[in-house]
């Protein structure tokens, strides 16, 4: 079944589940309504923990990895958003939770909008952090910015070339797409994330995720064809998505809260933590 461990009050159960044919684990936390987390490229449900510990006083905290990601399966396919958010909704379902709310760092986020567009009904408030959401508005021009080469790394080669140095590679966004390197991700947390991608399939299903992109924007801008009603925080670091994200927020929801992080870049939870925890809390929270 796993094992539990304390985050401040909440104690921190880990768990899997057999959904959608593929195994999830995920970590649980707390009781009342549920809020599930998830979470982006370069991390796992692991980055969630101060968060739960504060969320868990009086909610139901879900934080899956997702599919190919942390202790999950790591199947060849279904790396598109809309599939791995049927991963989740499959989760819920097996845990009892209609109505849920969301909230979604970077690749997360995206698997979080890919949930709310399909279950609308089922979404009370959606919350997204820093990144992008394929096929919103122009997103091309991302593609081809100097610091996202990774989008178009993957194949067999770029498999051998980060094999045994998968440390190296995750530096570039650790501390690339931090406001200061030296205050992003901490050094503890590298060596857990760099153990988990290290793992047999982790870094080609990590590079199945962008190969998806396409098929991702397709789908999302069929989605946003209708917009979604249910509340939605977009939460952005000045040094990252900033504007970005907001306005592709506002083309996707009706009622939408931007807050740009000052001074902080892609890494939130890690460069501005007492900031985001309390923002998240109050919106996922109240």
């Amino acid at each position: 079944m796993g094992k539990s461990v304390r985050s401040g009050n909440a104690a921190i159960k880990s768990r899997f589940a057999k959904v959608n044919g593929v195994r999830v684990h995920y970590l649980i936390a707390g009781q009342g309504e549920p809020v599930f987390l998830l979470h982006g490229y370069a991390q796992n449900s692991h980055m969630w923990r101060p968060l739960i510990g504060k969320l868990a006083e009086t909610r139901t905290v879900i934080a899956p990895d997702l599919r190919g990601f942390g202790q999950s399966a790591k199947p060849p396919g279904g790396y598109d958003k809309k599939a791995m958010a049927q991963d989740i909704h499959a989760l819920a379902a097996s845990l009892g939770h209609k109505q849920i709310r969301l909230c979604g760092h970077d690749i997360g986020l995206m698997v979080a909008y890919a949930y709310a567009a399909q279950w609308r009904g089922e979404v009370e408030k959606i919350a997204l952090m820093d990144a992008f959401l394929p096929g919103i508005g122009n997103t091309e021009g991302i593609f081809l910015l100097r610091d996202k080469w990774h989008f178009n790394f993957y194949g067999e080669t770029p498999l051998k070339l980060v094999k045994g140095r998968e440390r190296i590679y995750f530096e570039h966004f650790w501390n690339d797409f931090a406001a200061n390197s030296k205050k992003s991700v901490s050094e503890a947390d590298r060596r857990f994330y760099t153990k988990a991608y290290a793992k047999p399939g982790a870094m080609r299903a990590g590079f199945e995720v962008f190969r998806a992109f396409d098929r991702d924007a397709k789908d999302f801008a069929s989605f946003a064809r209708t917009k979604l009603k249910m509340p939605m925080l977009v939460l952005t670091g000045e040094k990252a998505s900033g504007q970005f994200l907001i306005d592709q927020g506002k083309l996707v929801a009706e009622h939408v809260e931007g807050v740009i992080v000052r001074g902080a870049g892609h890494w939130l939870i890690d460069e501005a933590r007492v900031r985001v925890v309390s923002k998240l809390v109050d919106f996922l929270g109240r």
